[in-house]
């Protein structure tokens, strides 16, 4: 018996949130787009929040928005959730990314 095993992009946006969510440094996720804002006020988050999957040419992309804990160095941060997003994707679910990339949207005290 053979089979195939389909990823859906909300569940890999799922796990390169939480993935994003313990590398030391980052605070939370900042809203991608507006439905996004209004779910977060209406009190409905999820571990997708800040993520938006696209494609490249049949490759997945991932851009990760993030709120970065004040004094931090961001470069660093950024480094290395791309660094830890892109190995998770690739070891947990068979994907190469195309391209991981971060933006730093706020800075917060913790």
């Amino acid at each position: 018996m053979s089979g195939s095993i389909h990823i859906t992009e909300a569940a890999l946006a799922s796990l390169i949130g939480l993935t994003a969510h313990e590398i030391p440094g980052v605070v939370g996720m900042a809203p991608a787009n507006l439905k996004e804002g209004l779910s977060r006020v209406l009190g409905r988050a999820n571990a997708s929040d800040g993520v938006v999957i696209g494609k490249d040419g049949g490759k997945y992309t991932a851009d990760l928005y993030i709120v970065a804990a004040y004094g931090v160095s961001i470069p660093t941060v950024a480094r290395n959730i791309t660094d830890r997003v892109e190995h998770m994707v690739r070891h947990h679910a068979g994907i190469e990314l195309a391209s991981t990339r971060v933006h730093a949207v706020g800075v917060q005290r913790v």
